[in-house]
């Protein structure tokens, strides 16, 4: 199959770059003007910031329901994810993260 494929590309692929195989192309609609659009970084920090604390709460839920029938030590490990969960929140709340501008 990869020998297939290589082939393929060999006798079929443009070897040389050209403007139409650049040329940006989105949903059938040829772009005018400049295509770069510049985004501000806070709005990648507040996605992922909301992932890590959404997910991590996410693992709270089966400790939950398993909550009477666990011993000490998962009562302890869950502690201390708790604990750095919180550490990391104040720690985003410290640096001045969470304060949308």
């Amino acid at each position: 199959m990869l020998s297939v494929a290589r082939l393929w590309t060999r006798f079929f692929q443009p070897q040389k770059p050209s403007a139409t195989k650049n040329d940006a192309y989105e949903c059938g609609v040829a772009s005018t003007g400049d295509t770069w659009i510049q985004f501000k970084a806070h709005y990648y920090l507040y996605a992922i910031l909301f992932l890590i604390f959404d997910v991590e709460v996410l693992f709270l839920l089966p400790f939950a329901v398993a909550f009477t029938g666990l011993p000490t030590g998962a009562l302890v490990a869950m502690l201390v994810f708790m604990l750095l969960l919180a550490e990391g929140l104040v720690w985003a709340w410290h640096r001045g993260h969470l304060e949308w501008k």
